[in-house]
């Protein structure tokens, strides 16, 4: 690994206050988003910090129980993963401590015997005042590093970009300077031998049981973790990258990476994704790269420069008026919310697609696009519409509750897109039928498959 990037760009870092370095007893560490022990910016921030200063890297993360819209299927996810995130730092000398608690407190108690805290970034609005928070109320430095996208969020475009077209053209020549390894540093100072409270960090999934959660949504079968997405990426380079840029929109071809849920919870870095994938030539390494970097990094310009992503007021203006407009046309079928959650409608394709998301936590992104297609369909009310799609999307999915989830549900109602020729019930909205489906692929294999996984 000689000669490889042993610390973050300058762009990743954002110095979040004015105040100095000051004598403690570690460098902190808190990690929130990027829950992983390598490839990550933030984490060999903080340990050059710590080197500097001659004392050790603390890590700590908050279990907040009351996470917006987070159940026992993601926290039993992120929890899986996080353990061997617990054992990855601890074979580093890195001690980790996860506090049940609400996350800027747990990181302003911790802040209280630092010389200094680092952080990776979150671009949710919650997320996005949590380091507010900490950055104001923490007695030294708060250091805030870009870990979990390709390019820089305000460096590849400072504002909303209206079109991937827009973004595409500022992102492409951006990537190269930021698409390289990140060598994991080793840390001069041990910080194991540290007494720090915090859970049993050896069975932290025992904490499911005595979380106050939701649990009405069940676990998924899915293996959590760095390894396990590791071994995913592997699996889909050897196998199915080659195939990606012609069937990556066939439901029944199943050559998607599959990364989204790892993506989501940081146990994977987009830049290690990235990298590796860019080291195989071929039109299925750009296909891919399109959606990873520019689609991904798209829908985090999307909550960072939208203060309304998560509603329906936050759709371009033409796509508000041309839904409203239509909103009274008759409609072929009218569903309630109950129906659409437990996927009992006409239309069999989208009865699959809920089903997929209910038992395997994702969709297909095709189907998925069909999926939020047919409720501005069947919910006449445009907002209703709206709430509804994108409370599916977020309870059920493990890749749900992120900005390619709310730029994903509004891309369905207009979002990122152009207007079409006007018609009933869409307007201008691009519109998406079941006949479209047939057209495009092997529709009765989708559905089988699916049907398949009621049946295990």
């Amino acid at each position: 690994m000689n000669g490889l990037n042993a610390k973050a760009e300058a762009e990743r870092v954002h110095h979040r206050n004015d105040r100095p370095t000051r004598n403690g007893q570690y460098v902190l560490y808190w990690m929130q988003a990027s829950q992983r022990a390598s490839w990550n910016p933030a984490l060999e921030h903080a340990i050059a910090l710590g080197d500097q200063l001659g004392v050790p890297v603390v890590a700590c993360f908050g279990l907040t129980p009351d996470y917006p819209e987070a159940n026992l299927r993601s926290y039993a996810f992120l929890l899986g993963g996080l353990e061997e995130t617990v054992r990855a730092l601890a074979e580093r000398g890195l001690q980790c401590v996860t506090r049940v608690g609400d996350p800027p407190q747990v990181a302003l108690d911790l802040a209280r015997d630092a010389a200094a805290v680092v952080t990776d970034c979150g671009y949710l609005r919650h997320q996005r005042l949590w380091r507010e928070t900490v950055a104001k109320g923490a007695p030294c430095p708060v250091v805030e590093v870009e870990s979990d996208l390709v390019v820089p969020v305000e460096l590849a475009y400072p504002r909303q970009a209206w079109s991937a077209a827009v973004l595409r053209r500022r992102i492409q020549p951006l990537m190269p300077t930021f698409l390289h390894p990140l060598r994991d540093r080793a840390p001069r100072h041990s910080s194991l031998q540290l007494e720090v409270r915090g859970e049993d960090s050896r069975d932290l999934s025992a904490l499911l049981a005595a979380l106050p959660i939701d649990r009405s949504v069940s676990p998924v079968a899915l293996v959590p973790g760095t390894e396990a997405a590791r071994a995913r990426l592997a699996r889909f380079i050897e196998d199915d990258l080659s195939l990606y840029a012609e069937a990556r929109g066939d439901p029944a071809a199943q050559v998607t990476s599959g990364l989204s849920p790892y993506l989501h919870f940081g146990q994977i870095s987009p830049v290690e994704v990235a990298w590796r994938v860019s080291q195989v030539g071929g039109a299925g390494p750009e296909a891919f790269l399109e959606e990873l970097v520019v689609r991904r990094e798209l829908a985090i310009n999307l909550t960072v420069h939208n203060p309304q992503y998560d509603t329906h007021s936050g759709l371009p203006p033409w796509a508000r008026e041309t839904l409203a407009l239509h909103a009274a046309d008759p409609r072929p079928a009218v569903y309630t919310a109950d129906q659409l959650e437990l996927g009992q409608t006409d239309d069999p394709a989208w009865n699959a697609a809920q089903t997929e998301l209910q038992r395997t936590g994702t969709i297909h992104g095709y189907m998925r696009m069909y999926w939020g297609k047919q409720i501005v369909a069947w919910v006449p009310d445009p907002e209703r519409a709206f709430d509804m799609a994108l409370h599916l999307n977020n309870t059920y999915g493990l890749d749900g509750r992120d900005p390619s989830s709310y730029a994903g549900v509004g891309w369905c109602f207009g979002l990122h897109d152009r207007p079409f020729p006007e018609r009933p019930i869409w307007g201008k909205i691009r519109p998406m039928t079941p006949r479209g489906l047939e057209r495009k692929f092997d529709l009765e294999a989708y559905i089988a498959r699916i049907a398949s996984l009621q049946k295990e």
